[in-house]
């Protein structure tokens, strides 16, 4: 193990990889449009990494992490690692490149679908899910973590590799199904998968690597015995293998729960809480046997917040741990790849707010500190150095808006109710005359180049208001032109005016602070800039009806209104952390109420309010589930519940086979559902229909989406046909909508508008078999 000799070490469990200022990004789309070599990108990707460990080991940290670079997505490199490749990709890899191969497993191509993209553990980030079979076969290809660990040891650093672990790269996987054969258990592979592991542990020893870090972040949610006993098992091997480095097991994103049990039997050296996330108490620590003699990675500074954190606080924790675990070394919860880079860099932020922020750089500050103050025995009596650490910082308030909390308090049950379903659907029926199956899109049409200069220009003060205006309503009437020609049946204005839907609204609301410069990354070259949401939150002005009622003048068919959920605005941004969140999203919900009310006025019928996030913020483990979505459902409910009953509420969410989550997709109350194939097409089919059959499906509108709109592939019309009529069969062709899962704003015109067009044509043949078997 990296050694700590003096006092508490200080590590991070990982670090953000996309560059300072989107490096990574612009290399990968550069690369993927022609405009560089791969040499050009492989030689910005080693850029990365070696300012990287230089920059953290300059910081001061005791342990550097190593293997945290991805030139797309960890996960699928972790598969990689270990040579798991689905089936359907092998005869490809012959003829292309390694780097070109892994890129074409995650982003597809037009005749290959690439791997499922699946949100990872109620984050912003998506990983790509590999794929087994029972027929897989690992092999270890390390080349990229050696050569990384070599360019850094030259320059006197030792960094310690991070792997993910092998129980949840089998259960983060996708299990391969076979007709006519039982399930696929992906716990089967295990023993296959266990010697690889050892081969990589013995050459990193004979490297001169003293400790590995395996993050097994699938044991801080709900496993079922034989999971438990298979995690057991794979440790007790692992950690007596006969050449290896010590091992650093971290359960990152909640409770470790009996895994820290079953860890501590074992002869594993360290094991990695995340003890901002699940703040477990000193006297339960201590109760575990043999907790004593591991290593502790006391995971206090969050990886999924930006709040600074209460050093006084924290460091009295520190100094109770270091009782029961006395080997301890301060860390992160999670990776830091979920916040931005660099606080410092921010300028447009308000003194009173900045100064409780901190992101990653600034993390790794607060990570050294406290181990240096916990090693000079700070925090606890005597001295002004220690005086100092234990005065608590002055309280920053924000000033609190009156009429918001007013207006939160006054809220009653009826202002959560609609008119009955069957009462509105009548309503809506008569006054839309939509036809059966109706084609639509979910909102966003691709972002041209022109579009984001003028958005920067207007930021920057060289284009006005009535110039940008203009630009944007070319765009919009371009957008309606092409989806009449196309022939949906409602239409989008395609949402040219948003840089990111949650940014967007952000950007317009009082309580919240938006970043020039904190990208995060989601998955591949896709980055976001999450809001701060730090205060009280209202809205001064109407958000989206101007650009509503422009694309309404251009056509007689419908244009949906689109606006962010409440719940999605709180989940997909850094939330103050002073108040129950039930009570931040309540505050968004008034907002978002108000702004579907001036719709409604300006005579916009189709109201959509996306809820694509609603799954993630779920807990872990059961504890918390129901309270959760009675307060989500709650929230979206006190949105759309003052529109009158012709007013079609549409929303868009991800599906999910928990009895739980249906029933709160139901609970919504929403006209039409648009379903996010959070697995793929196909499960969502099955799982409507098995729902309907056991009756507890949706009884609403839904749109099932029928292609995958990440996704290049432009599928052709009978496909679409087949899908829809699958979805017809569980959900009846009177309640069902035809529409792609997603946005559309990473699409190229050439794949959006083929791929349409089959849409609307298999919704055609689908709504005349219905319409001839009503006749009939």
């Amino acid at each position: 193990m990296v050694n700590v000799v003096d006092g508490f070490g200080s590590s991070i469990l990982g670090y953000p990889r996309i560059g300072p200022h989107r490096e990574l990004k612009r290399a990968l789309d550069s690369y993927w449009h022609g405009g560089i070599s791969r040499e050009e990108l492989l030689r910005v990707g080693r850029e990365i990494q070696d300012d990287q460990f230089a920059e953290l080991h300059a910081a001061g940290l005791t342990q550097v992490p190593g293997n945290t670079f991805s030139f797309y997505d960890h996960i699928l490199d972790n598969a990689l690692l270990f040579g798991a490749v689905p089936k359907r990709f092998e005869p490809y890899r012959e003829g292309l490149h390694p780097l070109d191969f892994y890129f074409l497993m995650a982003r597809g191509r037009p005749d290959l679908p690439p791997l499922e993209l699946v949100r990872l553990f109620g984050t912003n980030y998506h990983y790509r899910q590999p794929e087994l079979d029972a027929d897989t076969e690992f092999s270890l290809h390390p080349e990229a973590l050696l050569d990384e660990f070599d360019r850094a040891k030259e320059k006197g650093i030792e960094l310690r590799p991070v792997v993910l672990g092998p129980l949840s790269l089998l259960l983060l996987s996708k299990a391969g199904h076979v007709p006519g054969e039982d399930e696929f258990d992906r716990l089967s592979l295990l023993d296959k998968l266990l010697p690889v592991y050892e081969q990589l542990f013995e050459i990193l020893a004979k490297r001169g690597s003293t400790c590995v870090q395996l993050d097994e972040p699938c044991f801080t949610s709900d496993r079922t015995p034989a999971e438990l006993a298979a995690f057991e098992r794979a440790y007790q091997r692992l950690s007596t293998a006969p050449l290896r480095p010590r091992i650093l097991v971290t359960g990152q994103y909640g409770d470790f729960g009996e895994a820290v049990r079953i860890l501590a039997q074992t002869a594993v050296e360290a094991i990695g809480l995340d003890l901002a996330s699940y703040r477990v108490r000193p006297e339960e620590l201590a109760e575990i046997p043999g907790i004593k003699r591991k290593r502790l990675y006391a995971g206090v500074i969050s990886g999924t917040n930006v709040w600074r954190a209460d050093r006084y606080v924290t460091l009295t924790y520190l100094n109770e741990l270091a009782k029961v675990c006395p080997d301890l070394v301060v860390s992160t919860g999670t990776t830091l790849l979920h916040v931005p880079y660099d606080l410092l860099v921010e300028y447009d932020i308000e003194g009173p707010v900045a100064d409780r922020l901190a992101f990653a750089k600034q993390k790794v500050l607060e990570v050294v500190s406290l181990a240096k103050a916990l090693t000079e025995g700070l925090g606890g009596s005597g001295g002004v150095e220690t005086a100092k650490w234990r005065k608590r910082p002055s309280e920053v308030h924000f000033k609190q808006k009156h009429a918001v909390r007013q207006r939160v308090y006054a809220v009653t049950p009826d202002m959560r109710e609609r008119e009955p379903y069957e009462v509105r659907r009548e309503a809506q029926r008569q006054k839309l005359n939509l036809p059966v199956v109706p084609a639509t899109t979910l909102g966003s049409f691709p972002q041209t180049p022109s579009v984001r200069q003028a958005r920067h220009d207007l930021g920057e003060g060289r284009l006005s208001y009535d110039e940008y205006r203009k630009r944007i309503e070319a765009e919009i009437e371009s957008t309606i032109r092409l989806q009449e020609d196309i022939g949906l049946d409602v239409l989008v204005h395609g949402e040219h005016e948003r840089n990111d839907m949650v940014q967007y609204f952000a950007e317009l609301l009082d309580g919240f602070a938006t970043t020039h410069y904190g990208w995060v990354q989601v998955y591949g070259s896709r980055c976001v800039r999450p809001p701060i949401l730090y205060g009280d939150v209202a809205r001064p002005k109407p958000m989206t009806v101007e650009w509503i009622t422009y694309a309404q003048s251009l056509t007689d068919k419908p244009v949906k209104g689109i606006v962010t959920g409440p719940v999605t605005m709180v989940a997909r941004s850094f939330v103050r952390q002073d108040q129950p969140l039930y009570e931040t999203a309540d505050q968004v919900a008034l907002a978002i109420r108000d702004e579907l009310a001036d719709l409604e006025k300006a005579g916009v019928s189709i109201i959509q309010v996306d809820e694509p996030a609603v799954r993630e913020l779920l807990p872990l483990r059961p504890t918390g589930r129901r309270e959760y979505l009675r307060w989500a459902v709650n929230a979206f409910r006190l949105a759309t519940s003052g529109v009158e009953p012709e007013t079609q509420i549409h929303t868009h969410i991800a599906y999910s086979s928990r009895a739980e989550i249906v029933q709160a997709i139901e609970e919504l109350d929403a006209d039409v559902t648009a379903i996010v194939a959070s697995r793929s097409i196909e499960w969502v089919l099955e799982a409507l229909k098995k729902d309907a059959d056991q009756g507890h499906g949706l009884s609403h509108g839904v749109g099932p989406g029928v292609y995958e709109s990440r996704s290049a592939r432009i599928p052709d019309i009978d496909e679409l046909d087949a899908a829809l009529t699958a979805a017809a069969e569980a959900v009846t062709p009177e309640r069902l909508w035809a529409n792609p899962d997603g946005g559309l704003k990473t699409r190229h015109y050439w794949q959006l508008e083929p791929s349409l067009r089959n849409m609307v044509a298999a919704a055609r043949r689908v709504r005349r078999r219905a319409e001839g078997s009503t006749t009939e």
